[in-house]
């Protein structure tokens, strides 16, 4: 059966509204026919949800139903197989009445089969099969007469909705997680309060900050993520770009948590008070916007705990605390947590901490480095947050081993960071994205980004605006949530060093405003592509889901192409991958993935320059970097009357 995960320990997930398919092998002994169907139950308890299932393909004894869940929480669905005794009979009926064999035999059958089905049919909707009985007893009548009222398609359909069934046998129920929409479908929006300050005010504050989220809202987001705003420990604090030895004027790194002000559940002074966050959050939700906080499990040597819970930390044969290391990288201003000598304590602090700032309106969480702590840990602390709160979300920034990532998912993350920033070909694009998109999405839900304030990848170093564009495309368009790091829209690229994927004067080590406005007026900003294409994933469904992707063959191996469908929402993107050159290229459609013939010629509008074409199964692009980086599609109708008369391609 699919989805499972671990074999049905764990919860496969699904949004409230997401259709999915519900998967099986079914089959038995014999000739007759079998059939089955799907029942989904909510958390109540009660029966419901009931699809009939189709075999997938002829033979393989696969068989599907696509179904989707109308509220949050716990919900279990069950794979019901039968015997099927008028699919048995039609098939007999439609060899042998026609051949003149056991003619009234087979009638007579049909007419029993008739009349027991119709006792399981509402009276409302009975008098069709009642008839289609009649008929079959209706000697003075043709037997191919006989026969042809009672597969009449009113009659049929009646039975497929309310079939015959018996020997039914039925699966073990299997668990099935139902959540709201933000967890799997949004536009996150990454930047640093404390840049937005003011010629008298360099440091921001939450106030100074606001007005930053009004742009944010502007450009489409949904999700604000802010970095740790807790204080800063000054112990070992790191100066400007990662040195060791810092000025009194050097700010510290946010991750760096704790001081003589307070730990996880304090503000830092600089950036205001607590009724100055709350002021903050308020005003997001005003602008349609959430706020997302970083909780990143780990100390300054300054923080509170570190006098207070000793045990929360390793100690080397020296006395000292040993600080965070990720070789070669190095964080002497940071303490990690050790959680074998207190679980049950770390866990109830924990919980307390995330509690206060949901108070406080703040309903996800970004954990930071969750794959450094045991696993146990996570499923404890998510687990009973959601108990109580299941709108809570949690967005695991884990880069590291696939079952690590999968498992921290398939525990109760509701969100994973991915290798999508490392993935920039075509080859591994296909394949990563195939990955997620398939058995994976039962569980794990991607947010792509394409850079973070750690990570700046060398396609953007070297590809300059056109690689910010396409990777930006990419990101929007292949998963149903994706975010950027401020200064993504400005294309800062310059790295620390040359063969690194760290930014020069990174934002994590100092102060970093930004003149905005200078930058729309100068040209030098992708911020009205990234408004369009915000704009065009919430007009699309199809670019709310995860499932439902496919690959279309292209002759380039530098142009991509892929498929959504949602209903009768489908959305094309042909893309560019070579921020250098221009690409010219045929793309070969798998035309039934679009929900269209073979040789079907249908009208496909640009959502990103409102230009018309007629697209069929074999179609020229020639994509330029800088001026045309993708094609994002509405693949249309030809009686849709936006399109009018459209060139031909």
């Amino acid at each position: 059966m699919r989805p499972v995960v671990q074999y049905g320990r764990r919860a496969a997930k699904a949004v409230v509204g997401e259709v999915f398919q519900v998967s099986a092998t079914v089959f038995r002994e014999g000739h007759d026919a079998v059939n089955a169907n799907v029942v989904l139950r909510g958390p109540d308890g009660r029966r419901g949800n009931w699809a009939p299932m189709r075999e997938l393909a002829p033979g393989t004894d696969r068989w599907g139903a696509d179904v989707s869940a109308d509220a949050v929480g716990q919900w279990t669905y069950t794979v019901e197989a039968w015997s099927d005794p008028l699919a048995t009979w039609r098939h007999t009926a439609g060899i042998k009445i026609p051949a003149g064999i056991d003619t009234g035999l087979v009638l007579d059958e049909g007419a029993r089969l008739y009349e027991r089905a119709a006792a399981g049919v509402p009276e409302e909707s009975r008098k069709p099969v009642l008839e289609a009985a009649s008929a079959l007893r209706a000697e003075d009548r043709p037997a191919s007469w006989r026969l042809a009222a009672a597969l009449a398609p009113e009659v049929v359909e009646v039975l497929e909705r309310y079939p015959l069934r018996e020997l039914v046998t039925a699966s073990d129920p299997m668990p099935l997680l139902v959540e709201r929409e933000r967890a799997l479908y949004g536009s996150w929006y990454e930047f640093f309060p404390r840049s937005e300050g003011t010629e008298e005010q360099p440091h921001g504050t939450f106030r100074t900050a606001e007005h930053r989220l009004e742009a944010i809202a502007e450009m489409g987001f949904d999700v604000v993520y802010l970095p740790p705003i807790h204080p800063i420990g000054t112990t070992h604090r790191k100066g400007r770009n990662n040195t060791l030895t810092a000025t009194p004027d050097d700010v510290g790194v946010p991750w760096a948590i704790g001081s003589p002000e307070g730990g996880h559940d304090s503000i830092h002074p600089r950036l205001g008070t607590i009724e100055d966050f709350d002021h903050f959050v308020g005003r997001a939700r005003e602008l349609g916007l959430e706020i997302a906080l970083d909780f990143a499990l780990q100390c300054s040597p300054d923080h509170p705990w570190v006098e207070k819970h000793p045990q929360w930390f390793h100690h080397r044969p020296d006395g000292t605390i040993a600080y965070a290391e990720n070789p070669p990288k190095k964080y002497q201003d940071i303490y990690p947590i050790a959680f074998d000598a207190d679980m049950d304590g770390l866990v109830t602090e924990t919980v307390r901490v995330l509690r206060h700032w949901m108070d406080h309106g703040v309903r996800i969480f970004r954990v930071d480095n969750p794959h450094t702590k045991p696993v146990v840990f996570w499923e404890r602390v998510i687990g009973e947050i959601n108990r109580a709160d299941p709108d809570v979300l949690f967005l695991a920034e884990a880069f590291t081993r696939p079952a690590m990532m999968r498992t921290l998912a398939q525990i109760g993350f509701q969100q994973s960071y991915t290798y999508f920033t490392w993935r920039n070909d075509k080859r591994e694009l296909t394949e990563y994205l195939t990955e997620l998109s398939g058995e994976a999405a039962a569980y794990m839900r991607p947010n792509f980004f394409p850079n973070t304030p750690d990570i700046l990848h060398a396609y953007l170093q070297h590809g300059g605006r056109p690689a910010f564009e396409v990777r930006a495309v990419l990101a929007a368009t292949l998963s149903p949530s994706w975010g950027i790091y401020s200064g993504y829209e400005l294309c800062e690229n310059t790295p620390l060093r040359e063969g690194g994927e760290e930014y020069l004067d990174s934002e994590k080590y100092q102060l970093k405003p930004r003149d905005w406005e200078a930058a729309a007026l100068e040209g030098r900003t992708i911020a009205p592509l990234v408004t369009r294409l915000n704009e065009i994933r919430r007009q699309n469904p199809a670019l709310h889901r995860l499932r439902g992707l496919h690959f279309h063959e292209t002759d380039k191996e530098s142009v991509i192409a892929y498929s959504k469908r949602s209903g009768s929402n489908t959305v094309l993107v042909v893309a560019n991958l070579d921020p250098h050159h221009t690409q010219e290229a045929t793309v070969s459609l798998d035309m039934p993935q679009l929900g269209l013939d073979w040789h079907e010629s249908v009208p496909v509008r640009d959502l990103l320059t409102g230009e018309s074409y007629h697209w069929g199964r074999a179609n020229y692009v020639r994509l330029e970097p800088g001026r045309r980086p993708a094609h994002v599609f509405s693949v249309l109708r030809p009686s849709n009357p936006q399109i009018g008369g459209s060139p031909t391609i």
